[in-house]
């Protein structure tokens, strides 16, 4: 599956290993994550694409906050996967 902008993903490497972020911005080198909490989505974790693995969930990315955001994903990893 390829990597796109506002896709869940999972780290699978690092100390965020096993976390859910979300996928800010895209290069061809590096995705900035965010999860709304530590990494804000104005500041965003840069990682390499190697390290994360998509899942199938994608959202918009245009009215999200901080808090939304948190709060979708804590949801997401309980495992309500219909945020």
């Amino acid at each position: 599956m390829q990597l796109q902008t506002g896709m869940v993903v999972r780290a699978v490497a690092g100390k965020e290993q096993d976390n859910f972020y979300l996928i800010v911005k895209m290069d061809t080198k590096y995705v900035w994550l965010s999860d709304g909490r530590h990494r804000t989505l104005q500041n965003p974790k840069r990682k390499n694409p190697k390290h994360v693995r998509p899942t199938k969930t994608i959202w918009n990315l245009d009215s999200m906050t901080d808090n939304s955001l948190h709060k979708k994903l804590r949801l997401f990893k309980e495992g309500n996967k219909f945020v």
